[in-house]
């Protein structure tokens, strides 16, 4: 934002109907109204809002311009994780917000939950760990699909990336933590690469 001191960070902007009514949502669900939603032109309408734990994410009515015209494949949007210390505060705002139903992993080793949207599983939540210094605030992570993850990582870090996690293989793909030579974090993952079994999901 103009005038605002802070990390660079990739915005992800979910899909709303009425940014109005959901800003309005927003505030009564103790999030915060960064940028008031504000019309582009005959693309859409925009909004800026962090949840009750701080990660900031963007709100998009779409006009001409509705979102991702691709997603899942190399170069495209894969994926996103809120990382919170503070994760009830999170699983009681999406729901609430967005009309998410959620799912938690069953793994006593890690606190992530999965947020839905009909049968679509649409956004992750994680619960940081001590391996976050204490100075990272909540934030959306947001994977890009690649070809190849050590492929991507020798070409990012040629450019000026820091790896910051990985490479590692799971259920979902083989990915990596990375931060662009402004500071901005992302991953990516190449889905086609996978390992091990997918993990349990229970309803909550």
């Amino acid at each position: 934002m103009p005038g605002a001191e802070g990390q660079s960070q990739w915005c992800l902007y979910l899909a709303s109907p009425d940014a109005a009514a959901t800003a309005a949502k927003v505030r009564e669900n103790g999030g915060q109204v960064l940028m008031e939603p504000m019309q582009v032109g005959d693309f859409g309408t925009m909004c800026l809002a962090s949840e009750p734990s701080g990660a900031v994410f963007g709100i998009w009515q779409g006009g001409t311009h509705e979102g991702f015209e691709a997603s899942g494949v190399p170069g495209a949007y894969a994926w996103a994780e809120v990382f919170t210390r503070e994760p009830e505060k999170a699983d009681g705002f999406f729901p609430a917000v967005f009309s998410y139903s959620a799912q938690q992993v069953e793994d006593d080793n890690v606190d992530f939950r999965v947020y839905n949207l009909g049968e679509n599983t649409v956004l992750g939540r994680m619960k940081m760990g001590e391996e976050f210094p204490p100075e990272v605030p909540s934030y959306v992570n947001v994977y890009f699909t690649v070809d190849n993850c050590d492929d991507a990582i020798a070409k990012a870090t040629k450019l000026g990336a820091v790896l910051r996690f990985g490479p590692m293989d799971s259920p979902f793909g083989r990915f990596a933590a990375l931060s662009d030579p402004q500071g901005a974090s992302f991953s990516v993952i190449d889905m086609t690469t996978t390992q091990g079994e997918m993990p349990s999901m229970t309803d909550v």
